[in-house]
């Protein structure tokens, strides 16, 4: 018996009903190629007959070759009192050529009379049509109960005529949808299960995460029967969002056993859901289950201590079969295992009672005393490891720099950045424009390195982040730039303190830019493995 269950990302339509979230049809395409190298069987690509992007997603999307995933459309039922067939909606995914519908339509009588106003039997027929005229076309029908858990809860009998009318005209799956989010996991699996024992029919689930337990009830409901699940990447989506699929996968996977994509890929699930983050324009929650950069990372000393022993002590599971990697935090909470750990991933010989690490926890300590926040700037901390290690060369001295900020009446604000400093010994000088006084910076630094080091062209600022320390000196106080830095690669981030906000946010650049710089030799615009460092620590 195939036990296998089936997922359907609605990542490229319910996800982009998020606040924040918007795809242009060439992102929605590129997420959907990734989407079907994680093993993903449907993909739901928006509702044709809403918008012309989504329209024209379609008919790209037939030139994607995917190889197992199959792009579907989304729709509703037909509308009150006219045939299916003259529907324009359903005319519209016959239009597009797609092979599945998901259709949803009204479980609960409350919807019914309140929502579309119509009556009970009415919306009846309005499941029965169209379910059977799409068959009858040639489409395969996912049926979104919509609402069913609070129809369920409210008439019984009735959410059950209307997926009964959905299975009996065809539908090849019926999925009960908790829409607003509000049922506990133990509803969830109480009602599928008298679902399953009522009707004999493939089912799946919906669920919402308005009560943080989207993740949970979707679990409750297939240990209860379903064998469809939906959900989104990162758990995009209305409201509070929809079940996060980079979770529910590998618990369904790696916790209950149930086979739902390769163990290949599944090590791709952190690298999709960090692609999606990147394409959608949304910051990925730093502690996100699975896939964060929290999600295995280690700060507290008897911790680190323990899983240099044996991961296990503290990792419910290898990180490695979710793609993602174990990382130790170094702050003022830190022993001498943090720093060993440390030390190790970056290939250094440093003991427990070796005199670099004692100067090291207390640089460290000494660091985090006047605002230093190491344990969120893993790039800084490696520059400060190889920087008392003493195996670095300083290829990047600051001589000065000067900036000017103009703003007149009827233009916008114009920032010029001037920067020498020496690369190798030798003094280069550089200017530069930027939106900001820290971009024009950043802009004129790199013209600085560029000859050298062209590889730097493919690095871009992520983020940017302000804290007051302390706001007892008001406008003099010392505040904190936390900077992150992508390339093609990898992404890290850097630390700057000072009281004043450009001055911090120059040495987070400088330590961004040559964290850059590691194994870079001159004039190559590629990583070069076996390539002595050449990289230095800012002053702070």
């Amino acid at each position: 018996m195939d036990n296998r269950i089936t997922i359907l990302d609605t990542t490229l339509r319910d996800g982009t009903q998020g606040e924040g979230v918007s795809l242009t049809v060439e992102d929605k395409l590129k997420i959907a190629k990734r989407l079907d190298m994680l093993g993903i069987s449907f993909i739901e690509g928006g509702w044709p007959g809403s918008n012309h992007k989504d329209a024209e997603f379609f008919i790209r999307a037939r030139e994607l070759n995917l190889q197992q995933a199959r792009i579907t459309a989304f729709g509703s039922t037909r509308r009150k009192n006219i045939p299916a067939e003259h529907d324009a909606n359903l005319r519209q995914l016959l239009d597009i050529r797609v092979g599945t519908a998901a259709i949803f339509g009204k479980s609960w009588d409350f919807q019914v009379q309140t929502a579309i106003q119509t009556t009970l039997f009415e919306n009846l027929n309005m499941i029965e049509d169209t379910v059977r005229f799409l068959k009858r076309s040639g489409i395969g029908v996912i049926y979104d109960a919509e609402h069913f858990f609070d129809g369920y809860k409210s008439n019984r009998a009735y959410a059950m005529s209307t997926i009964r009318k959905a299975y009996e005209a065809g539908a090849d799956w019926v999925v009960l949808c908790d829409t607003n989010g509000g049922t506990l996991p133990h509803e969830i699996a109480a009602i599928v299960a008298s679902v399953k024992e009522q009707l004999d029919c493939p089912l799946g689930i919906h669920a919402h995460n308005d009560c943080e337990l989207a993740v949970a009830n979707t679990i409750a409901a297939v240990m209860a029967g379903a064998a469809q699940v939906q959900g989104t990447i990162n758990g995009y989506g209305e409201r509070c969002g929809n079940a996060n699929l980079i979770s529910v996968i590998p618990n369904l996977q790696l916790k209950l056993g149930l086979p739902v994509i390769t163990a290949e890929q599944l090590a791709g699930l952190t690298s999709t859901a960090r692609y999606v983050s990147e394409i959608a324009n949304m910051h990925m929650p730093v502690n996100q289950p699975f896939a964060g950069h929290a999600a295995f990372a280690h700060k507290g000393g008897v911790h680190v201590s323990a899983i240099l022993r044996d991961s296990s002590t503290y990792e419910h599971i290898a990180p490695g079969l979710v793609g993602n990697r174990q990382r130790v935090l170094v702050s003022e909470l830190s022993g001498q295992s943090n720093l060993v750990f440390k030390a190790q991933e970056l290939g250094l010989e440093l003991e427990a009672n070796d005199p670099n690490t004692k100067i090291l926890i207390e640089r460290v300590k000494e660091l985090e005393h006047q605002g230093y926040q190491f344990d969120g700037a893993d790039a800084s901390l490696e520059l400060l490891i190889r920087s008392v290690h003493g195996n670095l060369e300083e290829i990047l001295t600051l001589e000065s720099f000067k900036i000017t900020v103009v703003k007149s009446v009827d233009q916008a604000i114009l920032s010029e950045a001037v920067v020498k400093v020496k690369v190798h010994g030798e003094s280069v000088y550089n200017a530069a424009e930027g939106n900001g006084p820290i971009n024009a910076l950043d802009n004129a630094l790199r013209k600085c390195l560029m000859q050298h080091y062209p590889s730097l062209q493919t690095m871009h600022l992520s983020d940017y982040k302000v804290r007051v320390l302390d706001d007892k000196d008001g406008t003099a106080t010392k505040v904190r730039v936390l900077i992150e830095f992508s390339d093609r690669e990898e992404t890290w981030s850097t630390v700057g303190v000072s009281e004043n906000i450009i001055e911090a946010s120059w040495q987070a650049l400088c330590d961004s830019i040559r964290y850059a710089l590691l194994d870079v030799k001159p004039a190559l615009n590629k990583r070069a493995e076996g390539a002595k460092e050449a990289v230095g620590l800012v002053n702070h």
